[in-house]
C-alpha cells in the first residue's frame, strides 16, 4: 500500500537520494531549477509504501511573470525504480493537482514529455508567449489550465515567485545590506 503524505523534514535526505537516483548531478544544472533555487515549494507529496520508505516525490512552485501574474512549476516528479509500473506517479500527480486545484490555483506548468503528462491534461503550444531563465524545448513545455484561459494570462520571462527558504536565503544586516548565510 502506498501513502501520498505531505512532505516532512524527515523525507528531505530520501527525497534527495531519489531525486540524484533519477536524474543524477544534471538535474541541477536544468532550466527549471533556476526557478526553484533559494525558494520553498508551494506544495510537496511524499509517497511512502508500507514499510515507511519514501518511493515518490512531486513538487510544486509559485512562478510568476513581469506583470505578477502567476501559475505553479510542477517538478520535479520522481518514482523509485522499484515501485515504476504501479501507478505511484499518476498518484502523486493527481494528488498535487487536485491540492492546486482545491486551494484555488488557476494553472500548472511544466517541461517534460507530452505522452506521459498528457493523461493528466497537460498540452503542448499554452506557452508560446512565455519563456524561461534558460534553453527549454517548446515541445516540452506543457501547460494544464485548472481555470479556462488562465495561462493567456501569462506572458514574457517567468520568475520564481515563492517564499524564500531560510535556510538559503541571505541574512540582513542591520545597515540594510545583506550576506549568504554560512554553511
Amino acid at each position: 500500500m502506498i501513502d501520498i503524505v505531505e512532505e516532512a523534514p524527515v523525507h528531505i535526505g530520501a527525497r534527495e537520494a531519489l531525486l540524484d537516483l533519477s536524474f543524477g548531478e544534471a538535474r541541477f544544472a536544468k532550466t527549471s531549477e533556476r526557478l526553484r533555487e533559494g525558494r520553498l515549494p508551494v506544495f510537496a507529496f511524499t509517497a511512502l509504501d508500507d514499510t515507511g520508505k519514501l518511493v515518490g516525490t512531486v513538487r510544486l512552485w509559485s512562478v510568476a511573470d513581469r506583470d505578477g501574474f502567476q501559475s505553479l512549476l510542477l517538478g520535479p516528479l520522481a518514482v523509485d525504480p522499484g515501485c515504476r509500473g504501479n501507478k505511484v506517479g499518476d498518484r502523486l500527480m493527481r494528488h498535487a493537482l487536485n491540492q492546486a486545484a482545491m486551494h484555488g490555483h488557476g494553472s500548472v506548468i511544466l517541461v517534460g514529455d507530452l505522452p506521459y503528462y498528457a493523461r493528466f491534461g497537460f498540452a503542448a503550444g499554452l506557452l508560446d508567449d512565455v519563456t524561461l531563465p534558460g534553453p527549454v524545448d517548446q515541445d516540452r513545455f506543457l501547460g494544464l489550465e485548472m481555470v479556462c484561459g488562465h495561462l493567456s494570462g501569462l506572458n514574457g520571462l517567468l520568475e520564481a515567485a515563492g517564499n524564500l527558504d531560510p535556510a538559503v536565503a541571505p541574512a540582513p544586516l542591520s545597515n540594510g545590506f545583506s550576506m549568504p548565510k554560512a554553511a
